[in-house]
């Protein structure tokens, strides 16, 4: 009976996890095929019309949403694991409060985040539809999502760790930096990972905060639209469906090669 039960429990495990393999191929191969062979020269033009449609200036600016949301919200959330994690009493309430509130809002629905950011930080800020109030409420939106993974990284971290480091005579500052961080690099590097897709793919909240302007962001008070937004409006429009699948296979390579690039800096942090 135990060996029946044991068989089932692995058919399972292993029906769940190629039936998981086989819906990401799925996906990814419709989007391919779908896309790449509507992806033209016209598409990369640095100035955007609706001739050519290009995508450009909204690949740009993803990258700069992506970049200048991890310069805000990478360093508030490591540094606030680090304290949840390293320096507050276990078992204390406040502790608690603080790690129910970020589980809380991991689940928000992004068109909530947007919507705050558009009164925040567009209305009662004065900044409008801009990269900036784009940035600053992607930042709110992610910085739970690194905060939680990057403290279940260094809980992972075995306490002989730290035990050694303080039986040589380190501090609890050294200790953390030279012995903690580079051991649970990978878990923090995991949750970065999470966080860039989210932003990558995000469209309800940057309608709201960022706008909707075809092109490159001249300063942070520019209004601006990522592929993810720009991919949403043209298959919207039932004008430019075929560039749109375009969008989509682009999109998805860039967050393929980001994704890859930091699963590879991961890799060599647990190598050493």
């Amino acid at each position: 009976m135990r060996s029946f039960t044991s068989l089932m429990l692995r058919f399972i495990v292993w029906g769940a996890g190629l039936t998981t393999m086989l819906i990401i191929i799925f996906l990814v191969g419709y989007i391919f095929i779908n896309g790449i062979p509507h992806i033209t020269p016209s598409l990369f033009e640095w100035e955007y019309n609706t001739t050519n449609v290009s995508l450009m200036p909204a690949l740009i600016n993803t990258l700069l949403m992506i970049g200048f949301s991890l310069a805000l919200a990478a360093p508030l959330g490591i540094f606030a694991a680090i304290w949840l994690a390293e320096y507050a009493k276990r078992g204390n309430r406040f502790v608690a409060a603080v790690r129910l509130a970020a589980e809380t809002l991991t689940g928000v629905p992004s068109i909530v985040y947007g919507l705050f950011g558009m009164l925040l930080f567009g209305v009662f800020f004065g900044w409008g539809y801009s990269l900036l109030s784009g940035v600053c409420t992607l930042s709110i939106m992610i910085l739970p999502l690194i905060m939680r993974t990057t403290e279940e990284a260094l809980l992972t971290v075995p306490d002989s760790y730290r035990e050694g480091s303080f039986a040589l005579g380190a501090g609890k500052l050294r200790t953390v930096f030279t012995i903690i961080l580079p051991a649970a690099a990978p878990g923090i590097l995991a949750g970065i990972i999470l966080a860039i897709g989210r932003i990558a793919g995000e469209t309800a909240a940057l309608i709201f905060t960022a706008g909707t302007v075809a092109r490159v962001a001249e300063s942070a008070m520019s209004s601006t639209r990522t592929l993810a937004v720009h991919m949403y409006l043209l298959a919207s429009e039932g004008l430019y469906t075929n560039q749109a699948y375009a969008t989509a296979a682009i999109l998805l390579g860039v967050v393929l090669c980001i994704n890859g690039l930091s699963g590879f800096v991961a890799k060599r942090f647990s190598n050493r």
